[in-house]
C-alpha cells in the first residue's frame, strides 16, 4: 500500500508514475541513513544543541573528512538543517520530525530491544576477560623473567 503522504510528495516533485517499489526505495534511503554507527553518534550528539563542524569532531573524535560526508548525508535526508554564522556552519537537528522520531526510538528500544544488547555484551564479556587474564599472565610472566 502505498502511504499517501509520500505519493503527494512525489507528485509535488513531478514523479507522477510512482510505483510501490519506488516508495520502498525512499524507506530503503531513510533507514539506511541510521545504519551508519557515526551518523547515529552525529545524531544523538545534535539532540543536545547546535554544533559546528569542528565541535562534532572533538566531541565525538572523528577525523573532519567523515564528519562532512556524514553531515551531508543528513541533511540531503532532512535529518538536520544547517545555518552559516559567520565562518562556521552550524547544524541542528531536525526539532519537527526527527528529535520526535529518536525519542519514540528510544522508548521502542528501552522497552524491546535491550535485551538484545545485554545478550550480546554477555557474549563479548567472557572473551574480555579470558583475554584479560591472558595478558595479565603475560606481563607477569615477563616481570618474573626480569628479576
Amino acid at each position: 500500500m502505498i502511504n499517501k503522504n509520500i505519493l503527494r510528495s512525489c507528485n509535488l516533485h513531478g514523479m507522477y508514475d510512482i510505483q510501490e517499489a519506488d516508495i520502498y526505495g525512499a524507506y530503503k534511503i531513510f533507514f539506511g541513513t541510521l545504519v551508519s554507527g557515526s551518523r547515529l553518534k552525529i545524531i544523538n550528539l545534535l539532540r543536545n544543541g547546535k554544533r559546528n563542524v569542528s565541535e562534532i569532531m572533538e566531541e565525538l573524535d572523528m577525523d573532519q573528512t567523515c564528519v562532512s560526508h556524514d553531515l551531508a548525508r543528513l541533511k540531503q535526508c532532512g535529518f538536520v538543517n544547517m545555518e552559516i554564522d559567520g565562518k562556521y556552519r552550524n547544524y541542528t537537528l531536525n526539532n519537527e520530525t526527527i528529535k520526535p522520531l529518536m525519542d519514540i526510538i528510544d522508548k521502542h528500544m528501552s522497552g524491546n530491544c535491550v535485551h538484545i544488547l545485554k545478550k550480546e555484551i554477555e557474549v563479548k564479556a567472557p572473551r574480555k576477560v579470558v583475554h584479560s587474564f591472558a595478558i595479565d599472565k603475560e606481563k607477569q610472566m615477563k616481570g618474573g623473567k626480569k628479576k
